[in-house]
């Protein structure tokens, strides 16, 4: 329970944790082989070109649950992973769903942005984000963040893919947790390897809407996935475009 606190602190002080070698490297390789036997190695991403084209976001989203496939489940259950996550999110939070998260080799990956909208601090979803394989600069991939924007309000206008003052590179390996804020500013680089793949456990607090995630922000727009319509054009607004790098 110590251990838990302190993990609990640094994580509202940074908007993330890592936390290597949280689970078996046995069952990442089922997981793994899981993964790609479902998928393959090059699935068709669904998203419309526009879509794409505007928010960067070249990744393919799978749902194994809904699937019928419980092979996740052992993990989403795993009890050291329930009692971080109730000392993060309070008790009687709520699982959203799992998702895997496949980019093919080429693949932009993803650009900056917030999983939520960032106005209701209290409003926002919690990232648990397990990895099957590791995450190198030679496959590519990276996760990257802001260390304590999650306390930042909304991500500023600018250049999707561009350097942001402070971001710091993650490279997760196989058994990985990253636990991240969904206000956290965040980005995934390109994939040079065959592959990238994470598969996020998504929860949120008691109280907080189970569609919290369906507003995503980018540097550039807000973007509805249940409709498909982008609410928010941002780079229409050219009092607010920032094209440096912020210094907040």
């Amino acid at each position: 329970m110590e251990e838990n606190s302190k993990l609990a602190e640094q994580f509202w002080e940074e908007g993330f944790l890592v936390l290597d070698g949280f689970l078996e490297s046995l069952k990442m390789d089922e997981l793994n082989e899981c993964i790609l036997e479902n998928l393959g190695k090059a699935p068709e991403n669904l998203h419309s070109d526009e879509f794409l084209e505007r928010s960067g976001a070249d990744v393919v989203p799978w749902f194994p649950q809904h699937h019928g496939i419980t092979a996740f489940d052992e993990v989403a259950n795993n009890p050291r992973l329930l009692e971080l996550t109730t000392a993060l999110l309070g008790p009687e939070w709520q699982e959203l769903y799992s998702m895997v998260m496949f980019s093919r080799q080429g693949s932009k990956g993803q650009s900056w942005h917030q999983d939520c909208p960032p106005e209701f601090p209290s409003h926002f979803n919690l990232n648990r984000l397990v990895y099957t394989h590791d995450v190198t600069p030679e496959i590519g991939g990276q996760t990257v963040v802001v260390p304590g924007s999650h306390r930042q309000g909304v991500i500023p206008i600018g250049d999707p893919d561009g350097v942001l003052e402070g971001q710091h590179v993650l490279e997760p390996k196989r058994g990985t947790l990253v636990l991240l804020h969904g206000h956290t500013w965040h980005r995934v680089l390109s994939v040079k390897g065959t592959y990238r793949v994470s598969t996020n456990f998504r929860a949120c607090p008691q109280g907080v809407p189970k569609d919290v995630t369906d507003v995503c922000v980018y540097r550039n727009m807000r973007y509805r996935f249940s409709t498909g319509v982008f609410v928010e054009d941002r780079l229409a607004m050219p009092d607010r475009v920032q094209t440096g790098t912020p210094t907040h």
